[in-house]
């Protein structure tokens, strides 16, 4: 869903004149709309196709409404807006507790009706946006290859050269970062700090060695003098590895 005027409609009611003057009132607004009698066509929509909100009569017939709100609570996260010739605000209470979104009584003015209904769907849409920008954000992110590693930002996550995640703390995943980030860069052990500024630091970190040490022991290769953090004597440390950005 795009906007509201882009929304998929289903109304339920098991009278005929009913749906035909919310669907008219819906499609003149540029919605689109599906119709169902009954909770088998109800359903068979739902399996077919998506739909950004339902408009739910509490007594069609034969059926409870409730009931089926209940049943597509358990299947769906969709909006449902009950609506009913009763009035009784225990069937408003009982109606909201199963899940529905909003309870419009009838006779209704078909105004009242699509403000509530765009109330609604403007209460989901900003839950959908944010999904969709937290989606776009993390294959945006950057991910990058060394040395047969993989690195991960927005995952946070690392894979050795066959491909089983390496455990890193916070800080050494923090710091493998920045490395990995500047590749062949001169970084001082102030700088490393400064740009660690996240890492609560303690005595027992005493300077960044300790955590580069630690650091190399998971990436580097055992037995061998460092090939990817390297020391710079005086300065601080440089990554080595040939960085590849995926």
């Amino acid at each position: 869903m795009t906007g509201s005027t882009s929304a998929h409609i289903l109304v339920v009611d098991d009278e005929a004149e009913v749906r035909a003057l919310l669907r008219a009132g819906f499609e003149r607004e540029g919605f689109e709309v599906s119709e169902a009698k009954d909770g088998a066509g109800l359903m068979a929509v739902l399996d077919k196709r998506a739909v950004d909100l339902i408009t739910l009569d509490v007594r069609l017939l034969g059926e409870d409404g409730f009931s089926l709100a209940r049943e597509v609570r358990a299947k769906k996260n969709v909006p449902i807006v009950m609506i009913s010739g009763m009035g009784d605000m225990i069937d408003r209470v009982v109606g909201l507790e199963l899940g529905a979104d909003d309870y419009i009584t009838k006779p209704f003015q078909m105004r009242e009706v699509l403000a509530r209904i765009r109330a609604v769907l403007r209460r989901y849409a900003p839950v959908a946006t944010e999904a969709s920008r937290a989606s776009n954000e993390l294959q945006k992110s950057p991910r990058y290859a060394f040395d047969g590693w993989s690195l991960d930002i927005a995952r946070r996550e690392l894979k050795d050269p066959e491909g089983e995640p390496c455990e890193l703390t916070t800080a050494e995943f923090n710091l493998l970062a920045i490395l990995v980030k500047r590749p062949g860069r001169v970084l001082s052990r102030d700088e490393l700090m400064d740009l660690l500024k996240g890492h609560d630091w303690t005595p027992l970190d005493r300077s960044i060695d300790g955590l580069v040490a630690r650091l190399r022991k998971k990436i580097e290769r055992g037995g061998e003098s460092p090939h990817l953090v390297k020391t710079v004597r005086g300065v601080g440390y440089a990554f080595a590895g040939q960085v590849r950005r995926l």
